[in-house]
């Protein structure tokens, strides 16, 4: 009696408790970004990778709605009758058809959807390192940070991965610490960086100019999350610029007591141009990007964000307020007074690449 009344409880509850469930489903299914949505994809692998997903959840619903008809039908067909109460039901053994017809429906399954899947992989992982015409960019992941060397055009940048409409990217990826994963939801699947020895390769494209969010998918300390970086597609000509722009000598601070303190303390781990160092991110045209630490965007409309010298002044001013973990040391434990790291911040913010 007790059991049954517990279970009765739990069905009432769940009965109030489904409605709420579904209407929350429903209401999260419409949040989403389209440049951070595998179901909203603006790229060919990305459209690939949703057919997939179309296939599976396809045959997924077929699957149930045969097995839930055959359950219903069952339950009505050969349910007990009132004048069988005591009666033993008949009793048989295995039917050979139906045990070989449910084994190889579930194989022919498999195939259908492994064959896609798997032409779908080796697709991805197309090596373009070969082609002239493709674009090679090496990407290094570091806590908590994205690192993008354009190796065949002399130019290193960090956390906006700048690329032509239309052309190939040759991706070649590896980490400098834990592992990550590079992932571009709306542009292509997710593939991990590992250490040097086993380097990753493969490519996506995209078709139409825009910025795409990019995210870490691989658990890698406190401020995963937070490790977030920007693909902004260009036309050829803005790209070309983009590069030139890039390679022009480095511009410090025009205030010499300023620039002294921006090369002793700074550009011993950055660098702007063909100075400073490089265990740290590249800030050569720091100022034309869309974020600052990845996550801080940039916006003088302060729609989404705040204009970028002041997302500059609230990472300079407290780095571990805004990503916890990561090896940015705060500029007042060096010694730079908040007069000095806001004329640093005003001088990046002016530091433009376009």
């Amino acid at each position: 009696m007790k059991r049954g009344r517990s279970m009765m409880k739990t069905w009432q509850a769940m009965k109030r408790l489904l409605p709420l469930m579904t209407i929350l489903g429903l209401f999260l299914a419409g949040c989403g970004r389209e440049d951070l949505s595998v179901l909203r994809p603006q790229g060919p692998e990305a459209e690939n990778s949703l057919g997939l997903i179309k296939l599976s959840i396809t045959i997924m619903i077929v699957v149930l709605l045969i097995v839930f008809t055959i359950a219903a039908y069952v339950m009505i067909k050969f349910r007990r009758k009132p004048n069988q109460q005591n009666e033993i039901p008949e009793q048989v053994e295995g039917n050979h058809k139906l045990e070989i017809i449910w084994t190889v429906i579930p194989l022919i399954l498999v195939v259908i959807l492994a064959v896609p899947t798997v032409k779908q992989v080796f697709a991805s992982g197309n090596d373009h390192s070969n082609d002239k015409n493709a674009i090679k960019v090496k990407v290094t992941g570091h806590q908590y940070w994205w690192e993008f060397q354009y190796t065949d055009l002399g130019v290193t940048t960090a956390q906006d991965l700048v690329i032509p409409t239309g052309k190939d990217i040759a991706f070649e990826l590896e980490t400098k610490d834990v592992l990550h994963s590079f992932w571009v939801p709306s542009l292509s699947g997710k593939i991990d960086t590992n250490p040097a020895g086993t380097i990753n390769r493969f490519s996506f494209s995209a078709p139409k100019e825009g910025v795409y969010r990019g995210k870490c998918a691989e658990l890698c300390g406190p401020s995963h999350g937070f490790m977030e970086f920007k693909v902004k597609a260009v036309s050829e000509e803005e790209f070309t610029a983009w590069i030139e722009s890039m390679k022009a000598p480095a511009v410090l601070p025009e205030d010499p007591a300023l620039a002294e303190t921006f090369k002793t303390q700074c550009l011993s781990c950055h660098a702007v141009g063909a100075e400073g160092g490089a265990g740290a991110p590249n800030l050569t045209g720091i100022g034309s990007r869309e974020a600052i630490a990845g996550i801080l965007i940039n916006d003088d409309t302060r729609e989404e964000g705040a204009p970028v010298e002041e997302n500059l002044k609230t990472w300079l001013h407290d780095p571990q307020s805004v990503k916890p973990g990561n090896l940015m040391p705060n500029p007042k434990d060096l010694g730079l007074s908040d007069e000095e790291i806001d004329g640093i911040a005003e001088y990046l913010a002016n530091y433009k690449s376009d």
